[in-house]
């Protein structure tokens, strides 16, 4: 493990002040030299002072640690098959994080997107999956036309459920957000691995039901932080689990576009496979290495090709090639 992965495992508890001094002496230097960590540390640090107020005797928890309190106190969510649970807990994580967002409604957070017009793009972008699920639309003038292109469809209900939202209260939006996720969560297809096998076409994708169910997951967890990141709130991971499958369907994402003709890069993620992307019959000409949570960022349009922290060997312009492809994948 490098000293910047070490470092990243500590910033919560610099956040907080919780360092031991052998830590602080690791810490410290690096801030100085690494513009990501220092913002990373600079963010988590103002999202304490925002959740804890004046500091008590003793350190305030690390955010974190507020949020995942908040996942505890919350019911279980619904009994899903092992494919719709990364949904199940992303939908969770973004309920968790609910009481945060009273009264900062209109805080811009992505896009022209404040953070109303986000859920109402969250519950758009349910929506396609919910029809082809038999789930009723929450919003008047859903619709599937199977010949219309789908990135400009998507953006057209997209844009026409926030029209629809905005004559709503912020509480009605998450209303109808949450019983939709929660219709979908109660479907067969959720509880039952071998009916969701079956392929769906959603989003000009026919796919299993069960990557459906991912890719909700994904842009979930994507949109949570970054509400969290607007709100100056830190926003946890997905489990452990849940984010190896997550990576799994950047990945097969992302080696169906790179397609069999690029040059070959041996691809992993810090402590999980690897894969090679590219070309399966020639020798592999680059290693490239990232921290899953970064490379999901990066697939979801969060990270920056040029800026994402990595390791690598081998031919640069093969590992750029990767790193471009999986940034223009984004359509969150």
């Amino acid at each position: 493990m490098t000293d910047h992965d070490d470092v990243r495992d500590l910033l919560a508890a610099w956040a907080c002040g919780a360092l031991e001094p052998a830590e602080e002496r690791l810490v410290a230097p690096h801030l100085t030299e690494c513009e990501s960590c220092a913002a990373e540390a600079e963010r988590l640090r103002a999202a304490v002072r925002l959740l804890d107020g004046p500091p008590p005797d003793g350190p305030p928890p690390a955010l974190d640690t507020v949020l995942a309190g908040a996942l505890r106190a919350r019911p279980a969510p619904a009994r899903v098959a092992r494919h719709a649970a990364p949904y199940a807990a992303a939908v969770a994580g973004f309920e968790a994080l609910l009481p945060e967002l009273e009264g900062r409604w209109s805080t811009p957070v992505v896009h022209d997107w404040d953070v109303h017009a986000t859920v109402a793009h969250l519950l758009a972008a349910d929506e396609h999956l919910a029809l082809r699920l038999g789930i009723d639309a929450r919003v008047p003038g859903a619709r599937i036309d199977e010949d219309a292109d789908w990135t400009q469809a998507w953006e057209r209900r997209t844009a026409e459920v926030i029209a629809h939202e905005y004559g709503r209260t912020p509480g009605e939006t998450v209303a109808d957000w949450s019983a939709q996720a929660a219709a979908l969560l109660g479907t067969a297809h959720a509880r039952d691995p071998e009916l969701a096998a079956r392929t769906t076409l959603s989003m000009g994708i026919r796919l299993p039901a069960t990557e459906h169910f991912l890719v909700r997951a994904f842009e979930t967890w994507i949109h949570t932080g970054d509400i969290g990141r607007a709100l100056g709130l830190a926003v946890p991971p997905p489990p452990e689990e849940h984010l190896g499958r997550l990576v799994g369907l950047a990945v097969r994402v992302l080696g169906g576009a790179l397609g069999a003709e690029a040059p070959p890069v041996l691809f992993a993620v810090r402590g999980g496979e690897q894969w090679v992307l590219g070309s399966q019959s020639d020798p592999v000409t680059a290693e490239l290495t990232l921290d899953p949570v970064d490379f999901c960022l990066l697939v979801g349009g969060r990270q920056e090709p040029d800026s994402v922290p990595r390791e690598t060997t081998g031919d640069a312009a093969a590992v750029r090639n990767v790193l471009e492809r999986a940034a223009s994948l984004s359509w969150l």
